[in-house]
């Protein structure tokens, strides 16, 4: 037997259980397959359940490739889940479903026009002023004036689910700052590579020209005085729970991912900090809440937005998509009053219906909820959580005492459909996510869309949603064409925040390289004298412990080698070790998601593979084996970025790797070199220096294996064309610092530099290579003093072209003295 006709076999089945029965999205009550799968049956009721377990683990690798994450509320980031089954929407079905669905945008975004405009719906008496006013989403900052705007509404979205006779309603409606587009594309990207054959035989629409329509709209809905719009996308950040899908919006939309931070706002305008001057934006796509968007107006504790938006809001000087008040469309407290609204608004019936929802403000709809709670889920309007667990006492207390803030909703025998999971394909409930464009003069639901799958209750992975072709000729996404764009060229744009980001992207990879090399250096000395810690080798081993230890800030223990060793990889919490420098590095990399190459996924992909391999397996040679995999993923970052446009990001990316190869160096040297231990010591510890810096081969070429320390020197500090060198460090940092906007040949860092250079071509080795007693003190200053003077070119560095004004402070109320 295959995986779905097990699955056929038993959801067929009768059964004792109780309660109604759910809709099931493969197999009809006679066991036949339903329209949509029978197009696919030879392809997919083959599909055994090895099959499902292979594609399963190929999913989990293309998204860790990929670097899909997801963070729930109140959690840490996690793996995106993706199921490897589809769900299935036949041509049919999905042409009354998106009737259903262009009118319902159509309707939310009447309803905005006139809450925030005539207010028609409230003087009439169909919408009741409290279910509007005592609702969070009701901005009164934007109340009239925005009335001026008559498509406030461009991207909504709507959660979808079945009833037990398979008739879809609407769940809850997004149209503050929906989300998951961009994790339903990647879903169909992973699907399509993984499941080619049934892909291809499917005949489903393509996602892509959606979203070439949603660039379209929002740079076609800039204000008419634009003639090149400048557009936005304004992410709370990194820690965003859907922080990816921001930037994979962003990216493939070919606008600049920004935070509040670097947005300003003059002239009742908002401006974007780019190269220490300013250029106007036209069009913000807001993934903040409102609430959050303006620190001055609004939420005066807010950091993630623009202090003095609803301003620049209210004269029409910028777009916000959505507009600053659309949360209001949020609230479960309408879903009782869309019929009726509908029929004023657009004069028709509401074609998509609603799950069925009492509002408590209403004398009788109240009565039956607190008669009915233990049947009901009760929800306040301004958050989507169930209370039904709270005490049904507390429950009826709270809204007997603010009754217009709470709904019953009946509870929706969701449809189920089969997923994989540990014990094999079994049914699960699902919920459905789907988008609304407004593209030219109508709304355009996506062709698609999230499917999310339920397990005990809560959200446990995704899957792609296919909708089939009614034929093989209709055009993907039902647009034969996409409205025409403007062919300027846009404007360079990389605010400050990302040139810093940029530059501790390259500071990170570096000092994860460098001390990689170090640890595989030393773990090849462990192998040979952790057992002589007498000999010549022993005591080079020491040595090289303590150098570890000082770059790692913990102490050197000689018995527990392989535990340090593990610890150096794997604790993300020790400073300094590799698993820290990795864990920042991928932050950086989050911050600038958008401006990096998809490839540089994979580089953390084969990181975290050697570091679950070190966890799995506890033998001495797997800490060789895993630090040589994770180094393999690090350098591959040098030609993912080799491939980047010269732009100021790259160059603070290579200035970055520059700055922390010198400090690591001289780190090293430090430890290693300017104590004199002996000849066999010494010739052992300048062996792995050499190792450690990448420079052992170009030695033995140069010097015929004699290894001396003033050659060691000479080739790590002065040898212009060493790239491990200081040297070739100052001239690659003049490189990249030349053509930066903010540098004029006498700035700060341009002058640090020059010093630099100037006391690296003092440097007279003889003279380094000195002894008094057994110290080499002129080395000990020259690294100390070079140490510090890369350091303050560093700080310097940031101080010129990271600085973008002071830090965002919240609004709060001034101490007024008596």
């Amino acid at each position: 037997m295959t995986a779905l006709r097990d699955y056929s076999a038993a959801v067929t089945q009768p059964t004792l259980t109780a309660g109604p029965a759910r809709y099931d999205e493969v197999v009809g009550p006679d066991g036949s397959l339903r329209a949509g799968w029978k197009l696919l049956a030879e392809t997919a009721v083959q599909l055994t359940d090895a099959d499902l377990r292979r594609v399963s683990g190929d999913i989990e690798r293309f998204l860790a490739n990929d670097g899909v994450t997801y963070t729930p509320p109140e959690d840490v980031p996690g793996p995106w889940r993706l199921d490897p089954i589809p769900l299935i929407i036949d041509a049919a079905e999905w042409a009354h479903l998106e009737t259903g669905l262009a009118q319902r945008t159509e309707l939310l975004n009447a309803i905005l026009v006139d809450l925030y405009g005539p207010q028609r719906l409230l003087s009439s008496g169909v919408l009741p002023p409290s279910v509007v006013f005592g609702h969070e989403g009701f901005l009164r900052v934007v109340a009239r004036a925005s009335a001026a705007d008559t498509q406030p509404l461009l991207l909504a979205a709507a959660d979808l689910g079945r009833n037990g006779a398979g008739e879809w309603q609407v769940l809850a409606d997004r149209a503050q700052a929906p989300s998951g587009i961009g994790f339903a594309m990647e879903n169909r990207r992973v699907i399509s590579r993984v499941m080619p054959e049934m892909y291809r035989q499917a005949g489903l629409h393509r996602m892509a020209p959606f979203f070439q329509a949603l660039r379209s709209t929002l740079i076609d809905s800039a204000p008419d005085t634009s003639p090149n719009p400048r557009v936005v996308v304004l992410s709370p950040g990194t820690h965003s729970e859907t922080a990816y899908d921001q930037a994979f919006v962003a990216s493939s939309l070919g606008f600049p991912l920004v935070e509040g931070s670097d947005l300003v706002m003059r002239g009742g305008a908002v401006w974007m900090r780019v190269f220490g001057r300013l250029e106007r934006v036209d069009v913000i796509l807001r993934r903040v809440d409102a609430a959050w968007s303006d620190a001055l107006e609004l939420r005066k504790n807010s950091q993630l937005g623009v202090a003095g938006l609803s301003e620049a809001v209210r004269r029409g000087n910028v777009r916000v998509v959505n507009g600053l008040g659309s949360g209001v469309l949020e609230n479960p407290g309408l879903l009782p009053f869309l019929s009726a609204m509908c029929e004023m608004l657009l004069d028709e019936p509401l074609r998509l219906p609603s799950v069925q929802t009492w509002w408590t403000g209403d004398p009788r709809s109240q009565a039956y909820v607190l008669d009915h709670l233990d049947d009901l889920v009760v929800r306040s309007i301004d958050d989507p959580a169930d209370l039904s667990d709270r005490p049904r006492d507390e429950l009826r207390s709270a809204i007997l005492a603010e009754p217009h803030r709470y709904v019953g909703q009946e509870p929706l025998v969701l449809s189920q459909s089969p997923t994989l999971d540990a014990r094999g394909v079994s049914p699960q409930v699902l919920t459905l996510r789907t988008f609304t464009l407004r593209y030219g003069s109508t709304y355009r639901p996506l062709i698609g869309g999230l499917a999310n799958v339920f397990e005990s209750g809560r959200p446990a992975s995704s899957k792609d949603v296919w909708v089939l072709k009614d034929k093989p000729e209709d055009p993907d996404q039902g647009l034969t064409d996409v409205l025409p764009l403007t062919n300027v060229r846009a404007p360079a744009a990389m605010v400050p925040r990302v040139l810093e980001d940029m530059f501790w992207f390259g500071r990170y990879a570096e000092r994860a390289e460098d001390m990689l090399r170090l640890v595989l250096t030393a773990h090849a000395s462990a192998e040979d004298f952790r057992s002589r810690p007498h000999t010549a080798g022993g005591a080079s081993l020491a040595v090289l412990m303590r150098a570890i230890a000082r770059l790692s800030g913990s102490p050197y223990g000689p018995d527990q080698l392989d535990e340090d060793f593990r610890s150096l990889l794997l604790d993300a919490h020790r400073p300094g070790s590799v698993a820290q420098s990795i864990s920042a590095l991928r932050d950086s990399a989050q911050s600038v998601r958008d401006q990096l190459s998809p490839d540089t996924w994979q580089a953390f992909s084969s990181t975290d593979r050697a570091s679950a391999a070190l966890k799995s397996y506890h033998y001495s040679h797997q800490v060789a084996e895993s630090a040589g995999r994770m180094l393999t993923g690090i350098l591959s970052l040098q030609g993912v970025t080799a491939n980047m446009i010269r732009d100021p990001g790259w160059r603070m990316i290579g200035t970055g790797r520059a700055v922390e190869r010198g400090l690591q160096l001289c780190h090293l040297l430090r430890s290693t070199t300017t104590v004199r231990r002996g000849l066999d010591v010494d010739r052992d510890l300048h062996t792995a220096v050499l190792s450690a810096a990448e420079s052992a081969v170009t030695h033995r070429m140069r010097y015929r294996g004699y290894v001396r320390l003033a050659g060691v020197l000479e080739l790590l500090l002065t040898d212009g064309d060493n790239p491990r060198s200081l040297a070739f460090g100052i001239a690659e940092l003049r490189e990249h610092l030349a053509p930066m906007p903010g540098s004029t040949g006498s700035t700060r860092p341009e002058r640090l530099l020059d010093d630099l250079a100037e006391e690296l071509d003092r440097a007279d080795i003889a003279a380094l290579t000195a002894i008094s007693g057994e110290n080499r003190p002129n080395l000990e200053r020259f690294l100390d003093a070079y140490v510090a003077q890369l350091t303050r070119f560093a700080d310097a560095v940031g101080e010129l072209h990271f600085a973008a004004g002071p830090a965002p402070r919240s609004f709060g109320f001034a101490a007024v003295s008596e």
